[in-house]
């Protein structure tokens, strides 16, 4: 039985550490349905993960220990609606391991984001469920009911985010917006700034121990910034957005940080990884404003995997033109 990589159980280890600062302000801001999410993902993962080992007869105690399998149960945790019903976690979290992941051979084999996968795969499936977002934190029983049985009172449902509610407008300015939509905070979402702000936090913490390089996050945030300032109409009914709130709003900061530098369904190159996030940044944002959801990070990452091998040949043919 072959032990588990020390480097890669100490990297998911610091990557879980950076989690968090953003966890805490999920719970904080959106309540114990968080949390709820966070176990029924671990656990779907934690027991699929040796279950499919087990059945293509391999040792379940290396793949279990080095911890990627819990990073990715905590990533599409945070993705999910805080009220989501019980299933909708658990279903996410055995399709991301099991079809983002074990599919392909299990880890380092993957070609897909694995979180990514299980997040799409609920979002086209169960598409009401995932629009479900509460206007508020609530408590710890009524959170309770409606993971486990549907029933339970919150006090305001808000539209599924704030950039949904940018991209359906058509009659208020963005400053008529901002006073009126109870989602809407200084520069983006009210919520999403302080998440935002925390997973950067974590993201900077990931840099600083050299977990991950600079180069797919600095490429997707410049990729989402350039793009949105060019394409920023002012604060028109028509406006698709400044470039801070596109920043600081849905899960730009998660997705630079913690999605879009998986190491292993992204490139290694430098410039193929600042190509990467370039891309998926652009895409970001297209998606956001002229397609059919509100935050588009989990079809941009996917879309970007999918342009890995030609990223790298690029790489590759600029590396050896360099003298």
């Amino acid at each position: 039985m072959s032990a588990p990589d020390p480097r890669l159980r100490s990297a998911m280890g610091l990557v879980l550490l950076a989690c968090v600062p953003g966890l805490l302000s999920l719970f904080w801001l959106q309540g114990w349905g968080v949390l709820f999410n966070l176990l029924l993902c671990a656990g779907t993962a934690l027991a699929c993960e040796p279950l499919l080992l087990a059945m293509r007869g391999q040792p379940p105690a290396p793949a279990l220990a080095d911890g990627s399998a819990l990073v990715s149960a905590v990533l599409l945790a945070v993705a999910l609606p805080p009220h989501a019903p019980w299933w909708l976690p658990v279903i996410a979290a055995t399709v991301a391991i099991g079809i983002g992941k074990q599919a392909f051979g299990g880890v380092g084999r993957n070609l897909f984001n694995p979180a990514m996968v299980g997040y799409a795969f609920v979002l086209l499936s169960f598409p009401l469920q995932m629009t479900q977002w509460p206007g508020q934190a609530s408590g710890f029983l009524d959170s309770l009911q409606l993971a486990f049985t549907g029933h339970g009172q919150i006090d305001a449902w808000a539209q599924p985010t704030v950039l949904d509610g940018l991209r359906h407008n058509r009659s208020l300015t963005v400053e008529e917006l901002f006073a009126q939509h109870p989602g809407f905070g200084s520069i983006g979402g009210r919520d999403s700034e302080w998440i935002n702000l925390a997973f950067l936090l974590g993201g900077l913490f990931l840099l600083q121990r050299k977990v991950i390089s600079w180069h797919a996050p600095a490429g997707l945030l410049a990729g989402l910034f350039l793009f949105s300032l060019l394409c920023w109409n002012g604060s028109g009914s028509d406006s698709n957005g400044s470039p801070l709130l596109h920043l600081f709003s849905g899960s730009t900061m998660l997705a630079a940080f913690f999605i879009a530098t998986e190491p292993v369904s992204g490139p290694k190159a430098p410039l193929a990884r600042l190509l990467f996030g370039l891309g998926a940044g652009v895409l970001i944002y297209l998606i956001r404003t002229w397609g059919n959801y509100p935050d588009g990070t989990a079809f941009a990452i996917l879309l970007m995997n999918l342009a890995v091998p030609a990223l790298e040949r690029q790489a590759a043919r600029r590396q050896q033109a360099t003298p």
